[in-house]
């Protein structure tokens, strides 16, 4: 038998009343009710109430001693009166009777208490982690993780696909974000790079005759943190598949999101099928190519309106004439609103670096007209105009953001989001996914006004490689696909470009020549140099999905270890300097600014 336990502190029920027991772990919660104390003593799996009666004589040590200390606690199980029943967890109808107790782990003064998810200060709940992770929600979020990880991995077997391991050392990468750069003891003035995503290699899988592979990744990139974007690591469930077309991916990723999020959450789908949805039409439509479905909004341009002779709109009239374009939202019933609902989003689109946003009202005396600060300068037939464009009512108000493409966009993208919350009309009961499709091949960078992959640059474009239109590659479409869900992108994914000719075209529009391409990508190019097939896949990131089903907003709350805003690990002082010895060791010198 276990020294330790007998039982977890999850286990005991009514059923085991009478039988003597051995249970160990933290001591969470003390009362003293003078003669009984009652300590409550949880483990990984739960909490059970045991009680020891004063004329004990360990009563006095067990009553001293601080929450979160390490006991082995000895008695026999006893059923608990009707009245004191604690439906709230499993071993609620039963405690136990302490016979004898014994300390195994002494604790210091905590930090931060463990009993409660109380909020507290990132720098706090960071240094002392290994604390933190004790507490009932994160604790249970990291449970979820592990479970959800290894149902991952069967179905994924279960359709058909191989698990393999990829370098974690590996070249640095052009493209993407910066790199984490580790030096060569034995080369020397030369550096490995920690995969950023094992893109290359799990393609190199498929020329290597592998049909379908997947691996639960580590990824590793020198970029800022935001809330679902840890800085430094990440993990993904990479896919790569052979002798497919974008909609065998989508086929096999789509039952899998839904085995999953219908394994671990009671969250309906707001689409069984997700919907396809090309990248022009997210960005005219939501402002972003990850947009929340669960919200009705939609946007609409109606930049053509402020040519009118009949709209007197000055400020925007002379925009639109200087290329600025106009979008517009539909907020449903709300003439009963006050001025200040309207006010307050002018006055948080300025706050958000915006001109604000213009507003009116449509409403019906004798005639179509519009209430608010700017209606007058609309006449009736403008009105009538808009309605027809945009589907408003009698009732609705339009909301008008007015400027060059970008700045308009990011608005009218949180915008979006805004209005919707505050007039509640997004279903948190629900999972809406959906795929962004067609993506451009090339964008301009908007600093060096020069063209460059808008995506992956590995992808496959659209249509018969003899039809192409390389003369104008702004107009090139790839065959390349976000999955996004409740306005979270899951993942990226491409079917790939195989042939190394083609792939050399695409590189030099974007400003790589031949011998560019082959110092940074000759292993990727020699492979599919001898035959190389079809292939194409995604990666969807795992801390967003558990983000997803833990109802989480910060990927902090579903990582283990994770870094603060700034990159560093604080409880084990990472990144951290290195002594002297090690540097002449790497042929490294610290030249310090």
């Amino acid at each position: 038998m276990n020294k330790y336990r007998t039982h977890n502190c999850s286990e005991l029920r009514v059923k085991n009343a009478g039988e003597n027991v051995i249970l160990s772990g933290w001591v969470n919660k003390k009362r003293d009710h003078g003669n009984l104390l009652f300590v409550d003593l949880r483990d990984n799996y739960g909490t059970t109430q045991c009680i020891v009666q004063k004329n004990q004589p360990f009563f006095e040590e067990l009553e001293k001693i601080q929450l979160e200390t390490v006991v082995k606690i000895i008695g026999f199980v006893s059923k608990r009166s009707a009245d004191t029943i604690n439906k709230e967890i499993n071993t609620g109808e039963i405690e136990i009777q302490i016979e004898n107790f014994e300390l195994l782990g002494s604790c210091k003064e905590l930090p931060l208490p463990v009993f409660t998810d109380q909020e507290y200060s990132e720098e706090i709940r960071l240094k002392y982690r290994f604390l933190d992770l004790r507490r009932k929600k994160i604790h249970s979020n990291i449970l979820l993780r592990s479970k959800v990880i290894s149902f991952i991995r069967e179905e994924m077997t279960k359709l058909g696909f191989m698990e393999f391991q990829t370098p974690i050392l590996t070249s640095s990468s052009p493209e993407g974000a910066r790199d984490f750069l580790v030096p060569s003891r034995l080369n020397p003035g030369k550096f490995y790079a920690l995969p950023q995503a094992p893109q290359q290699f799990k393609q190199l899988i498929m020329v290597s005759g592998f049909d379908k592979y997947f691996q639960i990744a580590p990824c590793f990139r020198d970029e800022d943190a935001r809330a679902d974007r840890s800085p430094g690591e990440f993990y993904q469930l990479d896919i790569e598949m052979s002798f497919v077309e974008q909609e065998d991916v989508f086929n096999v990723v789509e039952e899998l999101l839904k085995r999953v999020f219908n394994k671990f959450s009671n969250k309906k789908f707001l689409f069984n099928k997700f919907p396809r949805i090309t990248f022009e039409e997210a960005m005219l439509k939501y402002a972003t190519d990850k947009p929340d479905l669960r919200n009705p909004l939609q946007i609409y341009d109606l930049t053509n309106i402020f040519l009118r002779e009949d709209v007197s709109f000055e400020i925007f009239k002379k925009l639109v004439k200087s290329g600025s374009i106009v979008r517009a939202l539909v907020a449903k019933n709300t003439k009963d609103k006050p001025r200040s609902f309207f006010d307050n989003f002018d006055k948080w689109a300025k706050s958000e670096g915006g001109s604000g946003l213009a507003y009116f009202t449509i409403e019906q005396v004798e005639k179509i007209s519009a209430k608010g600060p700017v209606g007058k300068l609309f006449s009736t037939e403008s009105i009538q105009e808009i309605m027809k464009i945009t589907g408003a009512k009698v009732g609705d108000s339009i909301f008008f953001a007015c400027n060059n493409e970008n700045d308009v966009l990011q608005l009218m993208s949180v915008a979006r989001d805004k209005i919707a919350k505050e007039l509640d009309l997004i279903d948190k009961n629900s999972f809406a996914f959906c795929w962004i499709v067609d993506y451009p091949m090339y964008e301009l960078d908007n600093t060096t006004k020069k063209l460059k992959f808008s995506h992956n640059p590995f992808s496959m474009p659209q249509g018969n490689e003899k039809d192409i239109d390389f003369k104008n590659p702004l107009n090139m479409k790839a065959y390349q696909y976000d999955i996004v869900c409740n306005g979270i992108e899951l993942s990226s994914g491409a079917i790939r470009n195989h042939k190394p000719d083609l792939m050399y075209k695409l590189f030099e529009i974007a400003g790589y020549d031949k011998k560019d391409v082959d110092k940074k990508f000759g292993g990727m190019i020699n492979a599919l140099s001898f035959g190389a097939p079809p292939h194409g896949g995604i990666a969807p990131g795992i801390d967003r999905i558990i983000m997803l089903l833990a109802d989480e907003k910060n990927i902090r709350e579903v990582t283990m270890f994770p870094m603060n805003q700034n990159a560093q690990d604080l409880m084990m002082d990472a990144p951290s300097e290195i002594t002297i010895e090690q540097l002449k060791e790497l042929n490294l010198q610290i030249k310090k600014k």
